[in-house]
């Protein structure tokens, strides 16, 4: 069979605190790269040098008097040092990038308080996202109360809550209503995972739903079809 070159899928994960997006896009480049896919795994903010530098700063909470406008501005700057640097050069060598967080989250974060209009939001995105939109969107949904415990249980004894972990209930429950919404809205991109299962029982849902959706042949040497397109 002869080998045709492809451009790569670009999968992302979503999700509030505790949804195990970080397990599940380790667990799923795994497969992928045992299935015989090339497959990197890289995360939000971050996954570049100038990113992660970012990603710091966002964190630690040291931008939060910046306000929704500021952070949702700094992830830009962020995505747009990602984008080059990581996964635009990965996706073009063929390789399937899977991110734990990207443009969805800064719509659900950002957005939750409904302090910035979501024309601003959805015109900075597409000026720094471009055409470089993931073909596939996992979203690990699970109750809020469910998540935060768990964020809360696997976080180091010394360690304390990140800046948006620090956020009231009804800032996460606006989060998660925020990833539905944007599943519901873009059917065609989106799909929706029960992250109350188990580990093993939503990766092997997120596995199916990759296989169906991105149409993934047998053989890693047959051409792979963008839906979104870099």
């Amino acid at each position: 069979m002869i080998s045709v070159p492809a451009t790569g899928h670009f999968i992302t994960l979503e999700g509030g605190e505790g949804a195990g997006k970080s397990t599940q896009a380790h667990r799923l480049v795994a497969r992928l790269q045992a299935a015989g896919w090339p497959a990197i795994e890289t995360r939000e903010p971050g996954g570049s040098p100038g990113a992660e530098a970012i990603r710091q700063v966002l964190l630690s909470g040291a931008a939060a008097a910046l306000g929704p406008t500021g952070e949702a501005l700094l992830f830009s700057a962020a995505r747009i040092d990602h984008l080059e640097r990581t996964i635009r050069p990965a996706l073009a060598a063929g390789s399937c990038v899977v991110c734990d967080r990207f443009a969805d989250s800064t719509r659900a974060y950002q957005g939750a308080r409904g302090a910035i209009d979501v024309g601003f939001i959805r015109d900075l995105e597409h000026l720094v996202v471009g055409a470089t939109k993931p073909d596939l969107t996992l979203i690990i949904d699970l109750p809020v109360e469910l998540g935060l415990a768990r964020a809360a249980a696997r976080r180091a004894p010394t360690a304390s809550a990140d800046r948006f972990e620090r956020e009231a209930l009804a800032f996460h429950q606006g989060v998660r209503a925020a990833f539905l919404d944007i599943a519901a809205g873009e059917p065609e991109r989106c799909a929706v995972v029960d992250g109350t299962q188990s580990v093993d029982a939503v990766a092997a849902a997120i596995w199916t739903i990759v296989l169906a959706r991105l149409r993934l042949d047998a053989d890693p040497t047959v051409s792979i079809v963008r839906g979104g397109g870099a």
